[in-house]
């Protein structure tokens, strides 16, 4: 299959939303950890992403208050600023049975490491992977543009991850985000 390298900010307006369509799961509470993370060593490929609040100062980077671990029909979102970053969540981000796909992987898990060392295996990052494609963009926006004819919004990039409550359109955005690194990477490899 052959993909455009590149495309214009018309042609990716033009095209319908990319919308995560399966349940969403919050884990914030120290309880519900375990139980997704069952769910989750069943899988072999997951969606990968996180998310910080935004430091509009120069210099100042907040610690990451989501992670998003996404399968077909469930993403899982672990408020990291209300739980820790458990022993049963590490062991889904150190297997080499479970693919995990993402998008700038390498500062997401270093970040990560901040909050507790751990062993990364089973990660695939996007932008290593679309240029053997031909594909010239690196934002995930564009990928899916690309790949998948879907346009994935960033509306809310920029809002608060440490809020109390994730807001409806918090979550799908997150959701959306994680479960589309799947499907561009099942589309580029015909898996």
């Amino acid at each position: 299959m052959s993909f455009e390298p590149t495309i214009t900010k018309e042609a990716l307006a033009a095209l319908p939303p990319a919308m995560f369509e399966g349940a969403i799961v919050v884990v914030d509470r120290p309880e519900m950890i375990d139980r997704a993370c069952n769910e989750l060593l069943n899988e072999r490929l997951l969606g990968f992403d996180t998310e910080s609040r935004p430091a509009f100062q120069r210099g100042v980077v907040n610690r990451i208050a989501l992670l998003q671990l996404s399968t077909p029909q469930t993403c899982y979102l672990f408020r990291l600023n209300k739980i820790r970053l458990d022993k049963a969540i590490l062991k889904i981000l150190e297997s080499n049975k479970i693919t995990k796909v993402g998008l700038s992987v390498a500062g997401d898990i270093r970040e990560l490491e901040t909050l507790r060392r751990f062993r990364p295996k089973g990660f695939i990052d996007l932008q290593t992977l679309v240029p053997q494609h031909g594909i010239e963009e690196l934002s995930l926006t564009k990928i899916a543009a690309i790949t998948l004819g879907r346009r994935i919004s960033k509306a809310q990039r920029l809002s608060n991850w440490e809020a109390v409550q994730l807001t409806p359109a918090q979550q799908l955005y997150a959701a959306t985000d994680a479960w589309a690194c799947t499907e561009i990477y099942k589309r580029l490899t015909n898996v």
